[in-house]
């Protein structure tokens, strides 16, 4: 008799091995990162000529930023990190194209990636960014540009659609020439 309960014990905890418990977890988090995969991993960046998603933020200075708001302009945005040396490098530039186009027909916005709003805003602090500025705390934006690192900046042309995709840091002269394109269309 003794041997016949053993047996329906072992029998029993069979199903609770330590060795499926480790593979039941670990599908579980194989599947987690699967979904934080598919999340959170950037689309494919708007194609030149074709439309460029909308978006809609408070700027860190209270004003609003939506796209859909500068139908028939041309709008440059500048994705940012205050962590990124190559955005340190091409923010004064930036500035300096804002203020040569401001009262053209042109809006500028920044949006700071994978940054907190204290740190953003030393940094637009730190080089007299004027511009109306934000951080996409969601990343969301971002994922829907397909940006994948930063700098990256877009001039989107009057119609809403990508006129230009800069990957990396650019000069005031670059900017200027395609701002100086959306505007001759």
């Amino acid at each position: 008799m003794e041997t016949l309960e053993t047996t329906e014990q072992d029998t029993t905890s069979r199903g609770l091995s330590p060795a499926w418990m480790a593979a039941g977890a670990i599908a579980l988090i194989v599947a987690v990162l699967l979904v934080y995969g598919i999340v959170a991993t950037p689309s494919e960046p708007p194609q030149v000529g074709s439309p460029v998603p909308a978006f809609e933020f408070t700027a860190l200075d209270g004003s609003s930023m939506s796209l859909g708001a500068h139908n028939g302009e041309v709008v440059v945005v500048n994705f940012f990190a205050s962590w990124c040396d190559p955005c340190r490098q091409e923010a004064a530039d930036l500035e300096q194209a804002w203020l040569d186009y401001q009262d053209q027909g042109v809006q500028f916005y920044g949006i700071a990636y994978k940054d907190a709003d204290s740190k953003a805003q030393a940094f637009l602090d730190e080089f007299g960014v004027s511009y109306p500025s934000t951080v996409d705390t969601s990343n969301r934006t971002a994922r829907e540009y397909g940006v994948t690192g930063v700098p990256e900046t877009f001039v989107i042309d009057r119609e809403g659609l990508l006129l230009h995709h800069f990957l990396g840091p650019i000069t005031r002269a670059q900017l200027s020439r395609e701002i100086e394109r959306a505007l001759s269309q």
